[in-house]
This record gives structure tokens, C-alpha cells and sequence, in this order.
């Protein structure tokens, strides 16, 4: 395993894929994203995952799974993995059909049971080339690997996302997370693969990508341990003026993107 997979976060994982099971029988439980990208930060990452059902979610299924991680919280309040888990619950035969009944969503924002399911390109590489199942079979093939045109068009959206939400930042953590996304596009459309945001800031550091290297210099310190900044009151004020020059590093992504106009 990684050494993103500490024991506790081990241990919480096996749980999660222990009371899912009892809920509704597995095909495959895979991990994605940065646990298995060796990047997992406490207070900041996700534990992303696509769980793939035997059966159809029928309704009462549905409803149990919907608040499972929040039930999880709440049983282990001292756990701060539980609430970290997001990703779909889907049945198989409706992912290869690609028809969907139900399936249930944990996302940032909450949770819903729906009949849509779509994986971005990012996603679909990291399942397909570092994915790790560790529940039932071994399930790597279900993924396609995205074209690179794909991808080009996944960093042009990603770009666009950045321009439109992020020309004012609020003291979230996340504020500055927008710089090492936009390290992340271009590590991408330079080399086709995908990485850890700590090491894409670091390679953007490396390849002197940014005039004012600054900001993401402090982000890397920040994104290297969460909880001791997530309360700044100085780094909340700083995070707050960020939207000029989140705008000033997506200059450079604008840049980068000019090279693949098709």
C-alpha cells in the first residue's frame, strides 16, 4: 500500500467496505485520487471511491447507504476519516450499460440517490493507471483510459471552472488549492498523466512555471499539513486576497492551453 494508508485510515477504509457489504453485496471497492496518488492530507484530501454493487440498489438499500458516513461519524466521533469518503455506489450492470436506475452519491456538499453517473477524464485515468481495489475482484479493466484530446478538453473546462469562480477567494483552504490545480493542468497537458497536487506544486517549482513563485510556496507548506493552518487568523486574511493572483497563474494555464487549439 501507499504510505498515504496509515493504520487508522486503513482500519476505516476496511470499515466503511465492511458496512457497505452489509448492506448490499460487493463486485469491487477501489480507491482513487490522493490516497493512492501518496498524497492523502488530513483536513484537506478526500478518500475517493467507486463501489460497484452485485445487485441493483433497490430504494430501502439506497436510503441506508445515503447517510452511512455520517452514521460512521457519529459512532466513531473521534474518527476524522468517515466523513472524508466520496464517491458513488453503483451497481454494476448499470455502469457497463451505462443505463442507470440508482445509485447512490457522496459528494463535498452532501449526499443524493440518483440515475446519473459520470467520471471525469482525470478521474477515469487515475482509476485505470493507479487505482487500488481493495474489496472483491480486481476491477482496473472497467476503466477506460481517456484519450489525450480528453484530457485537453477536461483542463480547458477545468480552466474555464477557474476564470468564472475564482476571481474572489474566501479564507477556505481550498483558496489556494486553486494554484496547485492549475500546476496540476499543466503537468497534465505536458505529459499526459496525472499527479498529486503536492507534487505538482513542487514540479511547478521545479520548472519555475510562475513568475511570483510566493504564493505557492506557502500554499506547499499549508497543503503539507492542514490542521496547523486551518485556523490561521493570518492565513485566513491571506487566503482572502488570493483572487488576483489565482487569476495571474491561470494566465499561465491560458498559455499552456494556446499550444492545443484544435
Amino acid at each position: 500500500m501507499k504510505k498515504s494508508f496509515n493504520a487508522s485510515m486503513r482500519t476505516s477504509i476496511d470499515t466503511m467496505v465492511g458496512e457497505i457489504s452489509a448492506v448490499i453485496k460487493l463486485h469491487s471497492f477501489r480507491l482513487y485520487g490522493s490516497v493512492v496518488l501518496d498524497d492523502f492530507r488530513l483536513g484537506w484530501s478526500d478518500i475517493d471511491f467507486i463501489a460497484f454493487t452485485k445487485q441493483t440498489i433497490e430504494p430501502e438499500r439506497a436510503d441506508r447507504l445515503l447517510l452511512l458516513r455520517q452514521t460512521l461519524s457519529e459512532r466513531h466521533p473521534d474518527n476524522p476519516f468517515y466523513r472524508c469518503f466520496e464517491g458513488v455506489i453503483v451497481h454494476l450492470k448499470e455502469y457497463q450499460s451505462g443505463q442507470y436506475e440508482r445509485l447512490v452519491y457522496w459528494g463535498t456538499s452532501g449526499q443524493s440517490i440518483t440515475n446519473r453517473c459520470s467520471i471525469d477524464p482525470f478521474s477515469r485515468l487515475e482509476l485505470s493507471k493507479y487505482g487500488v481495489t481493495v474489496c472483491g475482484a480486481e476491477d482496473s479493466c472497467l476503466f477506460k483510459t481517456p484519450e489525450k484530446s480528453e484530457l485537453i478538453d477536461a483542463v480547458r473546462q477545468h480552466y474555464k471552472g477557474i476564470r468564472r469562480c475564482a476571481v474572489q477567494t474566501d479564507d477556505s483552504l481550498y483558496s489556494c488549492g486553486w494554484l496547485l490545480d492549475i500546476a496540476r493542468c499543466i503537468y497534465t497537458l505536458r505529459t499526459g498523466d496525472v499527479i498529486g497536487k503536492t507534487q505538482a506544486g513542487e514540479w511547478a517549482l521545479s520548472e519555475h512555471l510562475f513568475r511570483d513563485e510566493g504564493p505557492l510556496k506557502r500554499t506547499l507548506v499549508i497543503r503539507k499539513d492542514p490542521l496547523a493552518y486551518k485556523d490561521d487568523a493570518t492565513i485566513k486574511e491571506w487566503l482572502k486576497t488570493l483572487g488576483p493572483t489565482v487569476q495571474q497563474y491561470a494566465d499561465m494555464l491560458e498559455q499552456e492551453l494556446s499550444h492545443y487549439i484544435s
